[in-house]
Order: C-alpha cells, then structure tokens, then sequence
C-alpha cells in the first residue's frame, strides 16, 4: 500500500517587531492602534525620547523604528546613528518621520543610517507598505521628494576630486546602476534600462554598496548626489 504523500509544513514567518519612538504619546497611541490590528507586524516597545529609542532598540532589537526627528534629549538624528553603529543591531531599521517634506534633516538621517521617510500626515496604507518595505532591507525613498530635498541641500557640497575618489573603487557599469538607483529606479527598472536581467542589476547594486561601504540602497541613494552622479534638479 502506498503511503500517502504529506505536504511540507511551511514554517510560519514571524512579524515584523517596531519600535515607535515618538515624543508625543498621542502620536505613539495612534501608531499602535494602527499596527496592533496587523497580524504580521508586532509593536515591541514605545520610547518617548531618543535615548530612550535606542535602549529598547538595544533591548528588544525590533526590525524597524520608527524615528520621529524632533525628540528630546536625544533627537532622531543621532539616535538613528546610535542604533545603526550599535554592534548587533546592523539588521535594524530606521525609518525617519517628518512633518513636512521640506525638512533639510531628513537627509541628515538618511546620511545617519536611517532606510528612509515618510511624512507624518501619510495615510494607514502607506504606513504599513513603509514598515514592510524596510523591514524586508529596501529603502523606502519618494523619488520626487529625494531629488529635491538631496539636491538642495547637498549638491553643493561635496568637492569634484573627493568625489571622484569615492567612486574610484566602482566599474563603469556599477557608476551607471548607482545613478540610477540615486534616479529612484528598481532593480527591475534598471535591468529594462541597461538591457541586463534583474540578477545582474541585484549583483550590481550588491556590489556598489559593498564597495561604498553602504548600509543599505537609501545610503546609495545619497552617494550618488554627493559626488554628482545624479545632477542637482534647477532650483525655481
């Protein structure tokens, strides 16, 4: 008799831990009421100041934070740089909230480490796509906020010959998918553009970050306006 054929248990995949950090308890109360109805997402901690962030970060190791800049004592800036330079925490992510999408700190922490941004006044749905985006390593950046919001305030700064120095260590082909993952593109839209599959445009993008010593494709992002591989957008 033959025997019957079980079907491999698929082990179940645990939620994704944030931790909210945020100086106004309302703000915090509002956030969990959103999250403690998802089923793969567990709130694990709240922190009312930026110290206070990165103790329970360091506690609890959630996947994401999410980071509210303004904050006592510690603000979101530093406390997103806190975390991410906390060894045994490289696999948690910052994700910055902002009031207005002007905020010249924002790239202050995308430069500190954070995976990206969203506005505070952004709806329920964009909210959780926000924390399972980055949960899952992608950066979560607005290609039409990015651009400005870098291009004004760093285009500027940084010297051509230190520029050049930094990308000395990427091929042609690897400056190319760095400006256009600093244009917003997917690894899939890159591979359409350079007529590569998405493999090849993945190692790509893999490898320019090894080489940059980039934390993840939000930092990227952020390299390629700081050495112009991407030109400031015309201030109007």
């Amino acid at each position: 008799m033959t025997e019957p054929i079980t079907p491999p248990i698929t082990p179940l995949r645990r939620p994704v831990t944030v931790l909210l950090a945020d100086d106004q308890l309302l703000v915090r109360t509002g956030f969990r009421v959103l999250l403690d109805v998802e089923d793969d997402i567990e709130v694990v901690g709240e922190a009312g100041t930026g110290a206070e962030a990165v103790t329970i970060a360091r506690a609890r190791r959630p996947d994401v934070v999410l980071m509210d800049i303004r904050m006592p004592v510690l603000d979101g800036i530093a406390a997103t740089r806190e975390i991410v330079t906390t060894p045994g925490l490289e696999r948690v992510r910052s994700l910055i909230l902002t009031t207005y999408d002007t905020d010249a700190h924002v790239f202050e922490a995308l430069r500190a480490g954070a995976s990206g941004f969203l506005l505070k006044d952004c709806g329920p749905a964009e909210l959780l796509h926000g924390i399972r985006v980055v949960a899952g390593g992608e950066a979560l950046l607005s290609p039409r906020i990015t651009r400005r919001l870098i291009a004004q305030f760093t285009a500027t700064r940084t010297a051509h010959h230190a520029a050049e120095q930094r990308l000395v260590v990427l091929t042609p082909r690897e400056r190319e998918v760095v400006a256009l993952v600093g244009e917003g593109l997917s690894n899939t839209e890159i591979a359409t553009r350079l007529v590569l599959s998405p493999a090849t445009a993945r190692t790509h993008v893999s490898r320019a970050m090894i080489k940059l010593g980039a934390r993840d494709r939000a930092q990227l992002v952020v390299t390629a306006y700081q050495t112009g591989l991407v030109p400031p957008e015309p201030r109007p």
